[in-house]
């Protein structure tokens, strides 16, 4: 199968279109369609084998927001059709809205089927292009059950969506392995954005009423600029005002290779955007043997089996929180088993394996379909 996938590889979802990419050109042909985002590296590039990325060279060479990409999709179209007009793909998959518009434009007249992916995040004001774009697909993929649903009230009819999770490297990230070094101190760590509606305001809170045990937050601007960085001062200022500060360490932004090691050396693992993600953090730390406690949205929904494999809170309740996590602690027993029954389901339900398989899974039935 010669499969297209048309998605921005800059940001959060970068991660998740390289390693499925990279399942899929085992057996298959994959070439991402990317505008370029960066003036380093060429053009035509292969990340792995059986796959080809393809830098556009459309529009400023820098990330953009998607509405800032919005101008440029015309010309992004139109290079996708002259490519396509002389080998077209079997099979197209696009991701989030801006993927959608060019993909479809690119595919104007060649008879190839579109599969559409939107991601968890709805924007208000790109909702009739999300609608028009999910009616037009051959198949949408939601990445959970909350997703999916979101999609059938937007109007995407149920037979065209088909749930396929978001994955995790249960290679890099896995309970054997080094461990960051640690003091006496319970510790907790969360990983991500520390921006509004990402947990971690929520965190220092619950702090206050964990005596004893410490917070380590990865994530934000480069450790150089967390001084000036508007999120990061107002963390600090709200550990300041709860008495916490001392127990706070915000490590900034980490390479990626850094955070099994991080995830190894905590106690809990706490993620409590407000917001449905991709769940991506709760998955490593799952994977990494370390129980979870995750916001009750989104894909954790599916992922996190409440009391068994972590413990899901509504967000925004440092209170609650700060309650689960004490009880947490304060059984090593009841940690161990989280932790063991976390990592194996990740192993099971969310490798990058298995996720592969299932998309194939969604191709083969959409190719069908349209024949």
């Amino acid at each position: 199968m010669n499969i297209a996938i048309v998605a921005s590889t800059g940001g959060s979802r970068r991660q998740q279109i390289l390693a499925t990419a990279r399942e899929l050109g085992r057996e298959h042909r994959v070439t991402i369609y990317s505008r370029r985002e960066s003036t380093e590296g060429k053009s035509r590039t292969k990340p792995a084998p059986g796959v080809v990325l393809e830098q556009l060279d459309i529009g400023p060479a820098r990330a953009l927001a998607a509405d800032e990409v919005a101008p440029y999709l015309a010309q992004v179209g139109d290079e996708l059709a002259k490519r396509w007009s002389h080998e077209p793909p079997d099979l197209i998959h696009a991701h989030n809205w801006t993927g959608g518009l060019a993909a479809v434009a690119g595919a104007d007249g060649l008879r190839v089927p579109v599969t559409q992916t939107f991601g968890p995040v709805k924007q208000p004001a790109h909702l009739r292009l999300e609608r028009a774009l999910g009616r037009r697909a051959d198949a949408v993929i939601a990445g959970c059950l909350d997703e999916e649903a979101t999609l059938i009230r937007l109007g995407v009819p149920r037979e065209h969506i088909a749930v396929v999770p978001y994955g995790v490297d249960t290679d890099k990230f896995r309970r054997q392995g080094p461990a960051a070094a640690r003091g006496t101190h319970q510790r907790l760590l969360h990983v991500g954005r520390i921006g509004a509606g990402a947990g971690a305001q929520t965190i220092v809170r619950a702090l206050a009423g964990l005596p004893d045990v410490e917070l380590v937050i990865a994530g934000g601007p480069a450790p150089d600029e967390l001084e000036h960085d508007p999120d990061a001062r107002r963390l600090r200022a709200l550990a300041e005002r709860l008495g916490v500060a001392d127990r706070v360490t915000v490590l900034g932004h980490v390479p990626r290779t850094t955070v099994p090691k991080l995830m190894r050396g905590a106690d809990v693992v706490v993620t409590l955007p407000s917001e449905p993600g991709t769940g991506a953090v709760a998955l490593e730390a799952m994977a990494c043997g370390v129980p979870v406690i995750a916001s009750a949205v989104g894909a954790h929904l599916d992922s996190v089996v409440d009391g068994v494999t972590g413990l899901l809170v509504p967000p925004d309740k440092p209170a609650r929180t700060a309650r689960l996590a004490r009880e947490l602690l304060a059984d090593p027993t009841r940690r161990t088993a989280i932790g063991y029954a976390g990592a194996d389901r990740a192993r099971s339900r969310y490798s990058w394996e298995r996720i592969g398989q299932e998309l194939l899974r969604v191709y083969s039935d959409t190719l069908a379909a349209t024949a």
